[in-house]
């Protein structure tokens, strides 16, 4: 912090929860980079204002943002911090519950209004309370000029904002709002900037993928979209996120089939396999027509991964249920599988379900779902034992270099592990000759 003339405060962000969070807090790092008055530090100690994007989607996701605004509150004491914002999930859903039950905040900002960063900085730092919440539909989504980590070789690209699905057991529509698109224009003219960066890898996200342009366009526009983001010719991966089973289309299908460039991979949760427990939870499909739609990405799209997620422990899953669930799981083998336990969140339909089950029997459910997926990833890496693969590079530690394959998500998948007689700059691609396998990573050499 400098004198009153000139005056510039440091200031730093913390970002919790998913790839969508994510994103916004870059945006939020953009615009204070852009106004003289403040600087980004990434020591938290250094910073005269802390900002905690929260996330607020389950209880584990909502502990963790009020333990981390708890200890940053410290810095009050210990640091140069003046004042403390949360921003983010938990913020749009708890805004005044937080402020009341954390003396630690100066503001409280939600999902619609993180765009305001810098004017609410300048009201904390002139001892203002803040609390700005509700306006989630108002947030401009065709503008997002943000920082890039220019460390890492990935990039998320938000194509839509909220949700229209209405899970019963979900508090994203009332936290994010309703299902709004990006024009295709506009992501289009992004991932060129993010080209022009160095990005090689674009992973495309919302709530739901599937649903893109819609609410635009009339009709779903994710395949012409996947097209024309591979007309780029800096991206060389273009990776698809969070689709939903029930919006897959042969056209989608053919477009990731088709196009070298879009990795043949997806993440699609099904969440279930038995129809009862899917219906309660108001997903609009069976479990007939989930391994349908798992044969025929098998059967035209050659040697895809298929990850998906799961919920154990919802209102109402018996020992029954949860077996066919299991059996499901061991018939379909997925390539990559997530398990949570069901949350109880407060303003969805499933809160007031009758046949609430004990957390003591949800991890349980979730740690033998787990090790049984645990003998399946192992089973499908090895398969890959003998053959190479393209690798993205992003480390170098302890003698090897890590990357990721066509295969892996960043921070939610596995990795390769790699030797190399030669140099690799993070963001280079090679070829690695795979010659070991655990459960989640892969084990190679690279080679000309």
């Amino acid at each position: 912090m400098q004198g009153v003339c000139g005056l510039t405060y440091d200031v730093s962000l913390i970002s919790l929860g998913c790839p969508k969070n994510l994103v916004d807090s870059e945006v939020m790092l953009k615009i204070i980079e852009n106004n003289r008055k403040y600087k980004v530090v990434d020591k938290l100690d250094k910073a005269n204002v802390i900002i905690i994007n929260t996330c607020g989607f389950i209880e584990n996701a909502k502990q963790e943002s009020i333990n981390t605004i708890i200890e940053i509150g410290n810095y009050k004491k210990k640091g140069k911090c003046k004042a403390i914002i949360a921003a983010g999930c938990l913020a749009e859903r708890y805004n005044k519950e937080l402020m009341e039950l954390l003396p630690e905040l100066d503001a409280v900002i939600g999902t619609g209004d993180y765009k305001n960063i810098d004017c609410v900085i300048d009201k904390v730092l002139k001892n203002e309370k803040v609390i700005l919440f509700g306006n989630q539909e108002r947030v401009d989504i065709e503008v997002l000029d943000r920082v890039i980590n220019k460390e890492a070789p990935s990039m998320y690209v938000k194509i839509a904002e909220g949700c229209d699905n209405r899970c019963t057991y979900c508090a994203i529509p009332f936290i994010r709002g309703r299902f709004r698109s990006r024009s295709m224009e506009n992501i289009v003219k992004e991932v060129y900037f993010l080209a022009r960066n160095g990005i090689k890898e674009i992973i495309l996200i919302a709530q739901d993928t599937t649903m893109y342009g819609r609410d635009i366009y009339g009709k779903s526009k994710l395949p012409e979209l996947l097209r024309e983001i591979s007309t780029v010719e800096e991206i060389e991966w273009v990776r698809l996120m969070y689709t939903y089973p029930d919006r897959f289309s042969n056209e989608l299908i053919d477009v990731i089939a088709s196009e070298d460039k879009v990795c043949k991979y997806i993440d699609m949760p099904i969440q279930h396999a038995n129809d009862r427990i899917l219906k309660l939870m108001g997903r609009h499909i069976t479990k007939k027509e989930i391994l349908s739609l798992v044969e025929r990405l098998r059967d035209r799209v050659p040697n895809i991964t298929i990850r998906t997620s799961l919920i154990v422990g919802f209102p109402g899953e018996s020992e029954l249920d949860f077996k066919e669930l299991m059996d499901f799981i061991k018939e379909v083998e997925f390539d990559k599988l997530g398990v949570f336990t069901y949350s109880r969140e407060e303003g969805t339909y499933a809160y007031n379900m009758k046949s609430q089950i004990k957390d003591k029997e949800k991890i349980k459910r979730q740690e033998i779902i787990m090790e049984a997926q645990m003998e399946i990833s192992l089973k499908k890496n090895t398969e890959f034992i003998g053959k190479t693969l393209k690798v993205l590079t992003e480390k170098y530690e302890d003698g090897c270099y890590y990357g990721r394959c066509y295969r892996d998500a960043p921070e939610i998948d596995g990795s390769v592990c790699f030797k190399s007689d030669i140099h690799i700059n993070n963001g280079e691609f090679c070829n690695v000759l795979i010659n070991g396998a655990t459960e989640y990573d892969l084990l190679g050499e690279r080679i000309k």
